[in-house]
């Protein structure tokens, strides 16, 4: 046995879930590059922080108050994946994360998502990610998953439930929110939006 051997095994382990996340970083890109986003927002602008959940450039930057839902998808994922992926190595955990995550980016800035989000949400002036805030939502995502495995499941919810009380007193939205107005608009819930 070449004692080289089981050191080449592990780099390869180790280097298959990366090559993974990677290969949907530049999946990411291409599909928003491709789908005419641009990756600053429209001034060429690059903040860390952009505090109005509905302003101008929310979602062109690299953090704003939605980032918390986004925190909150890396815990519904973790969940998820400890269901039917219990058995897989922490890093393809994460990567299957990381892949959940950035399915929902290439989703949500579609045409047809970005309409929804107009006719439906609160999003008026919505017109999709920059790349920057879409990388930044997936990173947001995976330091969500890390939490809530450190965390497990219980700890996990109340810390879940705590940021989504935060977010609906904070900018009357949250992602449990989100969601109930991307599948099924609720009138009351966007009047009650608008009065804040």
């Amino acid at each position: 046995m070449n004692p080289s051997e089981p050191i080449t095994n592990i780099k390869n382990k180790l280097l298959q879930p990366q090559i993974a996340i990677a290969a949907l970083m530049i999946a990411v890109v291409a599909y928003l590059e491709w789908a005419g986003r641009s990756w600053l927002a429209p001034d060429n602008s690059l903040l860390v922080w952009y505090g109005e959940a509905n302003g101008p450039a929310t979602s062109q930057h690299l953090l704003d108050p939605y980032s918390f839902t986004h925190f909150l998808h890396g815990f519904a994922f973790c969940w998820l994946i400890m269901l039917v992926g219990k058995r897989l190595s922490h890093l393809w955990q994460l990567t299957f994360a990381i892949a959940l995550e950035a399915g929902w980016e290439m989703l949500e800035n579609s045409e047809a998502i970005i309409r929804r989000y107009r006719e439906a949400t609160i999003a008026l002036g919505y017109n999709g990610d920059s790349i920057i805030n879409s990388l930044s939502d997936i990173l947001v995502c995976s330091i969500g998953f890390i939490v809530a495995k450190k965390l497990g499941f219980k700890k996990s919810l109340l810390l879940f439930v705590l940021v989504e009380l935060f977010l609906l007193i904070w900018i009357r939205d949250s992602l449990t929110i989100n969601v109930i107005m991307l599948i099924c608009p609720v009138e009351a819930i966007k009047v009650w939006q608008t009065a804040g």
